[in-house]
């Protein structure tokens, strides 16, 4: 079988991580435990994941010129990401994220976005190449939306299939959601898209309906530990979440969102490919870091509980 090629447009940091008992109340010191400074981002980290998966994964993204913009590019390389349409800004530093995990594996996240916010629509027709040639197009929303608009327009006009992951959110049109193949919100993107107050008592089945009212063709809605929700024109079902004991979920959306990509480019239908996308979250979360976190294809072939 041919590798699936996908496009991820998207962001990319640099995460300073501590593992504290809890996440500090405002005002507030805890005393941390263990730091690791790793790769992330959430372009970067579907990207990293769909290529450890066995897709061939080219990055459309901006990093800085100094030593954590470095640090990255030196990451795609080992994880065999096509950075070819990353682009060395001499404008602006690199994304970071400071990440605080405690000890259920909960996370709190302060971005500040760097070059992230100056990937433009131009970057991404640069990309039109690897775009036109490809299976999916990822992109999220950690980048400016005239971006995003540009590169689901984009992927349309070629005919390639669109999963948005809507992280971090924010207020999208129909427009732009009309022309998105697979929406991949958690409970909280999901409850903030449909006009929900909270996500706390939110349905899953109604929520998706919602969503797919607008012009969507397929919704998949990830509920944490609680597990996951797909809706089609094919089929509404819940998958149960695999039971693991959490060390940091700080990249268990973006290991959903690459491995899925990754599963739908390889002919899986939607529910198989969101039951080996939850398998691949599963694994993600049991280890520290976002990138680092990611699993090989042999590893999710060979888990079971």
């Amino acid at each position: 079988m041919a590798k699936p090629r996908i496009t991820v447009v998207g962001s990319s940091n640099i995460d300073i991580v501590v593992k504290a008992e809890r996440i500090p109340k405002p005002g507030e010191t805890v005393v941390g435990g263990d730091f690791v400074m790793v790769p992330g981002g959430k372009g970067a980290n579907q990207a990293v994941c769909a290529a450890r998966l066995g897709a061939d994964v080219a990055l459309v993204a901006r990093v800085g010129d100094d030593a954590f913009g470095r640090m990255s590019l030196e990451n795609f390389q080992k994880c065999g990401v096509n950075s070819n349409y990353v682009i060395t800004d001499s404008e602006h530093p690199n994304g970071i994220a400071l990440i605080a995990v405690d000890s259920k594996g909960e996370n709190a996240i302060v971005v500040a976005p760097g070059a992230n916010h100056a990937l433009n629509p131009q970057d991404v027709e640069r990309a039109k190449p690897f775009i036109e040639t490809s299976d999916a197009l990822v992109v999220q929303l950690e980048i400016p939306l005239d971006t995003v608009e540009r590169a689901v327009e984009l992927a349309k006009l070629l005919g390639i299939r669109v999963i948005l992951n809507p992280a971090p959110v924010r207020p999208l049109s129909k427009e732009l959601l009309a022309k998105v193949d697979v929406l991949v919100p958690n409970e909280h993107e999901a409850a903030h898209l449909v006009g929900a107050e909270s996500s706390e008592h939110l349905d899953p089945q109604s929520a998706a309906r919602q969503l797919r009212a607008l012009g969507l063709q397929a919704v998949v809605i990830t509920l944490g530990s609680a597990g996951v929700f797909v809706a089609s024109d094919y089929c509404e079902e819940f998958i149960e979440a695999f039971k693991v004991k959490a060390v940091d979920t700080t990249a268990a959306g973006d290991a959903f969102t690459g491995a899925l990509a990754c599963a739908v480019s390889e002919g899986k239908t939607l529910v198989e490919a969101a039951r080996f996308a939850a398998k691949v979250a599963a694994i993600s979360v049991t280890r520290m870091g976002a990138q680092s976190s990611m699993p090989s294809r042999e590893e999710v072939d060979s888990w079971s509980l």
